[in-house]
């Protein structure tokens, strides 16, 4: 499981690339350690992909189906996974939260909680 590096919580009807970008623009402290960024079809279009070679040296691999119906996309899995784990704090499963940063201070706290977790259930990690 890798470390949450950065949450951004935006209105549903914004455009993914633009709030895709925002996020990178929110950590830039991180850019230069990101190398492939996966993304699904709504991140597909070169000024995109322009927007994000222009802030990070990471190449972008979008993830597309190929034709209708469902389809296991590959690592798409990795973010439905992340998405069950956030959702089992009871706090996550419906956005009451006036303000998004209150939001995204709660998924966080979810993912340290979730961390920490599993840093505790091996020892031999906590005595390094």
């Amino acid at each position: 499981m890798g470390l949450l590096l950065e949450v951004i919580v935006t209105e549903a009807n914004g455009s993914e690339r633009i709030n895709g970008l925002a996020l990178l623009l929110e950590s830039q402290e991180n850019l230069n350690r990101l190398e492939l960024i996966w993304v699904d079809q709504g991140y597909e279009g070169s000024r995109f992909k322009q927007g994000v070679a222009n802030l990070t040296s990471a190449t972008v691999e979008v993830m597309k189906r190929n034709g209708k119906g469902f389809q296991l996309l590959a690592r798409r899995w990795v973010v439905e996974r992340t998405f069950a784990w956030l959702l089992k704090k009871r706090r996550l499963v419906v956005d009451y939260e006036k303000l998004p940063e209150t939001s995204e201070s709660l998924i966080y706290v979810a993912m340290v909680h979730l961390m920490l977790k599993r840093l505790t259930k091996d020892e031999s990690l906590l005595s390094t």
